[in-house]
């Protein structure tokens, strides 16, 4: 278990509905990251409960899951309680499946199924300590990228996007990644 992961587990007993942050539902997957691999963050900008039964997110999960050489992993937007507790003790925002801060994945593709979760994508990369605007990020950052029926008008958020995937995501992320 990672450093961030441990402290983490110490601040459930201190917010709402902590189940929503650990993960272990049936149909998780959980991949041993090898040297080599492209680290896939899948990201909706919603709490577990909403994200987490989004169908469009399970078949992407599954099919970039599939890969010998790609790991996918899950992250929510935090409620607000969790959200405080992770700046007051300097937590970055982490996967599901292994704990591992969003900053280190190669990708974070956000599923943005509404224009009302905008802002919770900005929470979540600021969380993440992930720069909100692209023209802020460097190569150390992880490349971000935007699906789902909202990018079809993406120029209210192309200021904080690397890319845009315009159709049918599990199409087309495989080519792409």
């Amino acid at each position: 278990m990672n450093e961030y992961r441990h402290r983490l587990e110490k601040l459930l007993p201190l917010v709402d509905k902590p189940s929503r942050y650990i993960g272990g539902e049936i149909g998780e997957i959980r991949k041993e990251f090898r040297p080599g691999m492209i680290r896939f963050a899948m990201a909706f900008p919603e709490i577990y409960e909403i994200g987490s039964s989004h169908h469009g997110g399970e078949i992407l999960y599954q099919i970039v899951n599939s890969r010998e050489d790609m790991i996918c992993e899950r992250v929510f937007c935090p409620w607000k309680d969790m959200a405080e507790k992770l700046r007051e003790n300097e937590i970055p925002l982490l996967s599901i499946e292994s704990g591992t801060p969003l900053a280190d994945f190669d990708v974070v593709g956000f599923s943005l199924e509404y224009e009302l979760s905008y802002t919770n994508v900005l929470e979540m990369l600021d969380l993440a300590r992930i720069p909100l605007r692209s023209a802020d990020r460097g190569e150390e950052h992880p490349l971000i990228i935007a699906g789902g029926p909202s990018v079809f008008n993406p120029e209210p958020v192309a200021d904080f996007f690397d890319l845009f995937v315009i159709g049918d995501g599990e199409e087309i992320l495989p080519l792409l990644l």
